[in-house]
Formats: C-alpha cells, structure tokens, sequence
C-alpha cells in the first residue's frame, strides 16, 4: 500500500467549513494556474506565428510567457498540495508504527510550513520592494515589476494555508499521517 487511493486523494475536510473553504481556495488558484498554462502556451504560438510565418518581431512574448510560467508553478503550489501530489517516499512512514509515524508527519509538516512561511516572507519583500520603488524590466516592453512578483506571496501563502489546514486536520484526525492506514506497514516479500 502506497498511500490513499485516487479517489479519495486530495485533502479531506471533516466537514470542518474553514477546511472546505482552504480547499476552495486551493482549488481556484489550482484553476488559475492551468488557466496560466494554456494562456502561455497559446502566446508562444501566436509569437512563432509572428516571427516565422510573418517574418514579424515580437516585443512582450517571451518574458510574458516567462511570467506567467513562474506564476502558474507559484500559484499550482497549493492546489497539488491539495490534491497531494507532491512527491512522497512513504518507505520509513511504512517502517514505522503508527505513533512513530504520526510524530514524523508532525516534523514533516512543521518543516515545510517553516520553509513555506520564510519563502512567502521573502516573496512578500521582493515584491513589496518593486512596487514600492515603481521597478520595471529591462527590455522593450518594460512591464511594471510588481505583477509578476506578486505570484511569489500568493503562491507561498496559499501553499502555506493549504498546509496548515493539512495540519490541522491531522491534529483533529480528519486525515491519517503520510494518507496511510494505521495498519499499513511495509513488510518482506514473501511474509505472510
């Protein structure tokens, strides 16, 4: 066994209403960022359209899909958290009990909150300071720097609201440690 099975992957709620409205939230900046995707994907399009087929030059295509890329991967954060689709070895939580395993998804998770809540400070200064002194691009277009750092706070906040609503739910038992059964352990091959 390797975690919860696809229907019943993303975040459970307990019927708690702030966990259903974290969810939400996660899920609308998940739509946001798929919606960032397909606008990058058919900017690039219309950019080799202008530049191969028209013999044109293009100002704002690439650093706008740049832009919005970096967004969709901040803003993607909390909705695969969510979904919890991060990458997970779940080998030592198989290997240990259950008590073990519950403290080790505490550690885990206060960890990862640490490093979100230091990325979303950080983000939140860097974007704070290119707005605050009015930054803009080196290039042609010469976009105001501000939005697209703004993706960094919302993107970090979010994935950092997401996961304390993930800790919270394990807390409460809403959700087993690591998706896992407290009767799931890893055993030899062969053992019965």
């Amino acid at each position: 066994m390797s975690g919860p099975s696809p229907a019943t992957s993303s975040a459970p709620h307990g019927g708690n209403i702030v966990l259903r409205a974290i969810g939400l939230l996660s899920q609308i900046a998940g739509v946001v960022s798929a919606l960032l995707i397909v606008a990058s994907v058919a900017v690039t399009c219309q950019m080799i359209f202008i530049r191969f087929v028209l013999n044109g030059s293009t100002i704002w295509q690439t650093e706008g899909v740049t832009y919005m890329m970096i967004a969709a991967t901040m803003l993607g954060l909390p909705y695969v958290q969510f979904l919890r689709g991060h990458v997970n070895v779940d080998l030592l939580p198989l290997m240990l009990p259950p008590g073990a395993r519950r403290v080790l998804a505490f550690v885990v998770m206060a960890c990862t909150l640490g490093i979100a809540g230091l990325m979303l400070w950080h983000g939140y200064h860097f974007w704070h300071e290119a707005w605050d002194w009015g930054e803009t691009s080196n290039s042609p277009w010469n976009p105001k720097l501000w939005v697209p750092y703004l993706a960094l706070p919302l993107g970090f906040g979010l994935y950092a609201l997401q996961i304390a609503a993930d800790f919270y739910a394990m807390s409460r038992e809403i959700e087993e440690p690591f998706g896992l059964a407290p009767d799931a352990r890893l055993t030899p091959e062969g053992a019965e």
